[in-house]
């Protein structure tokens, strides 16, 4: 019967605790209640929000106003439309006002209908996800109904079947499964494929009947909602007043999928926008280049040169009005009340009505330009098949469309290193056991024969032998240069194309499970060990003998594999339903007991498990081996079709270990809540009563469990983790017997074979255990009241953990190798040819990420090496005064006290050494405080590497933040990790990897790589092409404006500055906008100054744009000049030509215009490197247009903007043998300075 029930509240709204700010907090962010809707009449929780969302940013009626407001948040909209509505002024217009409107009118309505576009996609997804069906309970009808997903609200039961996507954040309640369990995939979330599980809220879990909604009355108190995937913090209350703890284990997140439970029962806890998934969708990211930073000074420039101009002509008409005195020309324009004008009134009107005659010099359609040349290039690059991976059929992703050109100036690049550099796929290689190593020399076989199946795409390069230890030259805080000479180890990624394949279609659904990570070659000697323990354990068993006989060493052999086995989170799966959890057909005699949240993973309950200690407590026996095993029939049944199991695990050191156990036939092969079921070897299979799980995190660094041995029935806690973190918590050592004496010769083997594990770059686990029977019952005493905390419940419960993870005994260490992906070598080569300063900021220890930084050729053996390990800020400040005054001494030729100024720009290489530096993690959190963070800069931009080992996510941002900031550098950050998110969005450019370790760090980054190796052509050509191209548009588009404004300019010297035209306001107007537009375009979207081999085989190339080669600040003012120049060239040429003529004035501009035409069209043609047909053809259609629009306009709108009269214009120019001479002549006369000066800097830089 159903008895869980609470009274009801009277408050029915989110109680908020009111906080400043959005960011996530360690502590609570809010609370808020929740009720059940099980009322017939109102909704008794109406103030939350509803679960439609709308990720549109219009509706019909709000689109024009609330997009023009958004678009005139941009200053130069606003200028532009302000000219627009000045010249409506009578006094001072120059254009027919509905002209002169075209423009702004065409851009803003250009940027309005691609925003429309893109709306309109955004609600055609949201219609289709609103009208989901899923089903709701229905207090009317007692009965689950199909609802569409916008119609659920927060308190709604909501019945979930297998396979169904989640439509809401709920909080479980209700499982088919008998364990009361739910999995769930989050690649929607996470990109992670590998199942999740997920526990039904404790207070349920012994319901025995099937869950009736309408008789909960109980009341959930929760958090605020936030964007927080890895956390939720609320209670249940009952209607005792008992509350139960919930936490991220019991809540199942909207966008999630339901794996691996036939029926599952929850109530909303947050619904539409308020859910963690919609709070996690932030969209593209937008950014301002450097470029476009540097664009703005000009565009300042540009209106300072409009100001000069136009004020210099103002105090000419100004002076040109007062030379008449008090007689008035008779062409003079009186006031609107029809009087005369002073010449100060006059020069004030003047100043205005060229404000509008000049207002192309400020290029209104360059912003719009420079965003269809980045959509253009963002597309080509998309369209590059080398950028595609096919082994996981990815493309590169960009997700910031508007630094593009940001690529081609990079100048330092922080890279993550395990998932980045190297595969994420871990690779079981060795281990040591009980003091006695075992090298797996056969396995290591099968690792090269993988290699030697892709011998055409790279060399094998295996070299069997470790790396000897490297000396220091002084003590443990000084710095320690070192010089390689030996060449170390291969880590290169084996397997071939064509295994990899095979691998992802047996594993479609299953991370970490290729035939290279699972496949493992066990040592024969460790094997015939494993299976002398298991047959002297299965005689003890039968005949009922103690565990004194069965000797140390293989006790702990046999304990090491079973902590392999059982310590980790995987879920298995049967072989032929991945997404299906094997059931065995059997029924365990244990107890099921409540399960919780203690940890970060679902446990037992901390109450059931303490009752039944005391229960046992008075019949507790000495440890002996039971006849029959618990949970353990010899005719048991799993039911299993033919093939292996598949293991779901949630990191690839966990599957790593795993698979290793299964080699050893220690396989696991069942997981409940309580239990953990595993196989071996004449034993057969065992289930250890799971009392409680200690789940890994950064700050612990190690896993536990807490199990019933089932032959012993003794309480042991199997513990792994770094070996930086279980040596410090080994029990102290007793030399006086025998026991210790065993134990310290133990440590101090392993610890050798650690080391060289780390120089062979490995990664290292060490593996211990510790029987906790007597002290276990008062540490879950304790555990239960930190469960149960209502403050600082975090730190309460990391304090238990400690306490339960100490005096441990060592039993072995793992080494397990990630190898380096395809190409890294080849990569970082190539990437600091290019000039670019590399940095690996890793979590790994010191010892492994040297190691694999000497493969990837991050660290050169022929330079020396620099090590930072401090145990004190003062430590660390001698270290690094001492590392200055050596690199002084050494490097005598660079002169380093004349580049102390941090913020300068210079980074030339002369101030790089043949130096690599190496950091630990708490070294670097003391060079990184304030009054150390400049000598720790200078130090390691004096070196050509930087390593910093062991350091925190915190840590990595803060590095680059502090190379950015304080060098004034642009800073590109690669990573695949959560833990790598921080400096991700810290950099100029993020740069994400779609590895195995899910898509946190692809949804914060800019862009997104399949392979660390294709970084390489996305810095080295396509950033170089898109900088190059962006670079040369916008100067040519300050030169195009320029030219043309001056040709007005130059016309007011002859009109006594009167602000008249010679040229057709219909060429004012269009001439930019049409005329010349396209053939930029292409040139912008297309040009490649060198081709991409060439960009790839000279990688120094890239040089020119990380010095900003292409847009200094002086070749705007050259531009300047140049458009001046050839002006003045347009100009007076035809003025000269129809000198003393009777041609009028627009016969006389139209000439103007035209060669202004084909001068401009000429000049991009010169600075064009790559010819294509759209080149052509983009040149062509300009020049049609323009005769096609003037032949039109001057046959068919004689009187159309009276008093001009631009009738057959055109047509008389075309019969006018002269108008061709010109023609020819102006633009040759002047692009010839250009042509000239871009001939000679080739030639002298191909002699150079």
């Amino acid at each position: 019967m159903f008895l869980v029930g609470h009274s009801l509240l009277t408050d029915t709204a989110w109680h908020f605790k009111k906080k400043e700010g959005k960011k996530k907090n360690s502590g609570w962010t809010g609370e808020g209640t929740v009720r059940a809707n099980t009322l017939l009449n109102d909704h008794p929780n109406p103030h939350y929000a509803n679960n439609k969302i709308k990720t549109t940013k219009y509706t019909l009626l709000s689109f024009l106003p609330k997009n023009l407001f958004e678009q005139f948040h941009r200053f130069a909209n606003v200028y532009f439309v302000f000219i627009a509505l000045l010249n409506f002024v009578p006094v001072v217009n120059a254009f027919q006002p509905e002209l002169a409107l075209a423009p702004v009118v065409f851009i803003l309505s250009v940027t309005a209908i691609k925003d429309l576009w893109e709306d309109y996609r955004r609600h055609r997804s949201d219609t289709e996800i609103n009208h989901m069906d899923c089903l709701v309970y229905s207090s009317m009808e007692r009965r689950y109904v199909e609802k569409y997903w916008k119609e659920v609200q927060v308190g709604d039961f909501i019945r979930l079947r297998c396979n169904e996507i989640l439509p809401a954040d709920v909080l479980l309640l209700s499982s088919s499964d008998p364990d009361r369990l739910c999995h769930i995939e989050t690649a929607t979330l996470d990109g992670e494929t590998n199942l999740k599980q997920r526990q039904v809220v404790r207070s349920f879990l012994d319901l025995d009947c099937e869950f009736d909604p309408f008789k909960y009355h109980s009341v959930i108190e929760c958090e605020k909602p936030n964007n927080d995937l890895n956390r939720f913090r609320g209670y249940i209350v009952h209607r005792s007043g008992r509350r139960d703890v919930l936490c991220k284990e019991n809540l199942l997140l909207r966008g999630c999928t339901i794996r691996n439970t036939e029926e599952a029962v929850g109530i909303v806890i947050y619904a539409g926008h308020e859910t963690k998934a919609m709070l996690n969708n932030n969209g593209p990211r937008y950014k301002r280049s450097k470029l476009e930073r540097q664009m703005n000074v000009d565009v300042f420039w540009c209106v300072i040169i409009l100001l000069v101009i136009c004020s210099f002509a103002a105090v000419g008409h100004g002076l040109w009005m007062f030379q008449y005195g008090d007689k008035r020309p008779v062409f003079d324009v009186l006031s609107p009340q029809g009087t005369n004008l002073s010449p100060i009134m006059s020069a004030i009107y003047l100043f205005l009505t060229l404000i509008i005659v000049f207002q192309v010099l400020i290029p209104i359609s360059l912003f719009v330009s420079i965003e269809i040349v980045k959509i253009c290039q963002v597309y080509l690059i998309h369209q590059d098949m080398d950028l595609y991976d096919e082994e996981t059929d990815s493309h590169l992703q960009c997700r910031a469309l508007n630094i593009t050109e940001d690529l081609g100036q990079m100048q330092y690049i922080f890279s993550d290193k395990t998932g980045t550099l190297t595969e994420n796929k871990m690779v079981f290689r060795r281990c040591t056991v009980a003091g006695v190593e075992y090298s797996h020399d056969a396995n290591a076989r099968r690792l090269a024969m993988y290699q030697e199946m892709d011998s055409e795409e790279e060399e094998c390069m295996s070299h069997g032998g470790t790396l000897p230890r490297r000396e220091s030259v002084t003590s443990h805080q000084s710095a320690r240069v070192v010089l390689r000479s030996q060449s170390t180890k291969s880590h290169r990624r084996t397997g071939s194309r064509a295994e990899a394949k095979r691998a992802s279609i047996l594993s479609k659904h299953t991370a970490f499970s290729s035939p290279m990570e699972k496949d493992i070659t066990p040592d024969p000697q460790l094997l015939y060990k494993v299976n002398e323990c298991s047959s002297q354990m299965d005689f003890m068993r039968f005949h009922s003998q103690p565990m004194s006989q069965l000797s140390s060493d293989l006790s702990d052999i046999i304990d090491f594999f079973i902590a392999l086995t059982i310590c980790n989170t995987v879920v298995v799966s049967s072989p032929n339903q991945p997404r299906h959890k094997v059931k065995p057909s059997w029924k365990s005699e244990i107890k099921q007991v409540s399960g919780g949240c203690s940890s970060l993973l679902s446990s037992p309950s901390a109450e059931s498990t303490l009752t039944k200690l005391h229960e046992e407590q008075s019949s507790h026996l000495e440890p002996t081996f039971s006849p029959v095993p618990p949970c353990y029939d010899g005719k048991a049944s799993w039911n299993l079709e033919e093939g292996e199991l598949r293991y779901e695990a949630e990191s690839p050191d966990e599957a790593a270990l795993v698979y290793a156990a299964r080699a050893y036939k220690c396989s696991l092969v069942g997981r409940l809540p309580d239990q953990v079921t595993v196989e071996l070897p004449h034993l057969g299979k065992l289930s250890f009563e799971l009392l409680h799980t200690l789940g890994f995190d950064s700050t612990r660094k190690r896993m536990s469990v807490v199990v019933k041995h089932p032959l012993t029935d003794q309480i042991t806690v199997y513990t792994k983790g770094a070996d930086s973190v279980i040596m410090d918590l080994l029990k102290p050592l007793d030399t006086g017997n025998s026991k210790g004496k065993r134990q310290k010769k133990i440590i101090c083997r392993t610890q050798n074979y650690l080391n060289l594990y780390a120089a062979d770059g490995l990664r290292t686990l060490c593996i211990a255990k510790k029987v906790s029977d007597g002290e276990y019952a008062c540490w879950l005493q304790c555990h239960l009241e930190a469960e149960t905390a209502i403050q600082g419940r975090e730190e309460l419960l990391f304090q238990s953990a400690l306490r339960l993870e100490t005096n441990l005994q060592l039993l072995g260490a793992t080494g397990v190798e990630d190898r380096l992906q395809d190409g890294v070598p080849e990569t970082v080569a190539a990437l600091r040819r290019a000039g670019l300063q590399i940095w690996v900021l890793t979590g790994d220890k010191q010892e492994t990420a040297v190691n694999i930084a000497y493969a990837c050729k991050l660290l050169d053996p022929e330079e020396e090496m620099l090590t930072l390990n401090a145990d004190s800020q003062e430590a660390c400040a001698l270290l690094l005064e001492e590392s200055l005054h050596y690199i002084q001494a050494k490097f005598l030729c660079s002169s380093i006290n004349s580049s102390s100024s941090l913020s300068s720009h210079n980074t030339s290489p002369f101030l790089v050494h043949r130096l690599g530096l190496v950091i630990d993690g708490r070294t670097l959190a003391y060079a990184l405080d304030k009054t150390l963070e400049d000598k720790f800069l200078e130090v390691a931009r004096s070196c050509r590497s930087v390593l910093c080992c062991r350091s925190t996510p915190l840590q990595k941002s803060m590095v680059v933040k502090l190379v950015r900031n304080k060098l004034k550098v642009m800073t590109l950050a690669i990573g695949d990790g959560a833990n790598d998110v921080s400096m991700i969005q810290v950099a100029d450019v993020g740069v994400g990897i779609s590895g195995q370790e899910g898509m946190q760090a692809v949804m914060a980054s800019d862009f997104a790589l399949p392979r660390f190796r294709y970084l390489q052509k996305l810095l080295l050509v396509h950033g170089h092409w898109c900088y190059s191209r962006l670079a040369n548009m916008i100067l040519y588009f300050f030169y195009k404006n320029a030219m043309f404004v001056a040709l007005l300019f130059w016309y007011q010297f002859y009109c006594g500055f009167s602000g008249s035209a010679m040229i057709d306001q219909w060429y004012l107007i269009f001439f930019n906008l049409m005329f010349s537009a396209f053939p930029q375009l292409v040139t912008g979207t297309l040009d490649k100054d060198v081709s991409a081999e060439t960009l790839q085989r000279l990688p120094q190339l890239y040089v020119n744009g990380q010095n900003s080669e292409e847009y200094k600040p002086y070749m705007f003012w050259m531009n300047m000049i140049d458009a001046f120049y050839q002006s003045l060239v347009c100009f007076f040429i035809p003025y000269f030509a129809y000198a003393d003529s009777d041609v009028d004035l627009f016969t006389w501009g139209t000439p103007i215009t035209t060669l202004a035409l084909f001068t401009i069209l000429l000049h991009l043609g010169i600075e064009t490197k790559t010819w294509t047909w759209m080149n052509w053809l983009s040149i062509i259609f300009s020049i049609t247009l323009f005769f096609t629009v003037a032949l039109c306009y001057n046959a068919s709108c004689p009187t159309c903007f009276s008093p001009s009269n631009p009738y057959w214009t055109m047509q008389r120019q075309l019969q006018e043998p002269l108008f061709y001479l010109l023609c020819l002549i102006t633009p040759v006369t002047a692009l010839l300075p250009r042509y000239a000066l871009i001939r000679t800097s080739e030639q002298i830089a191909c002699i150079k």
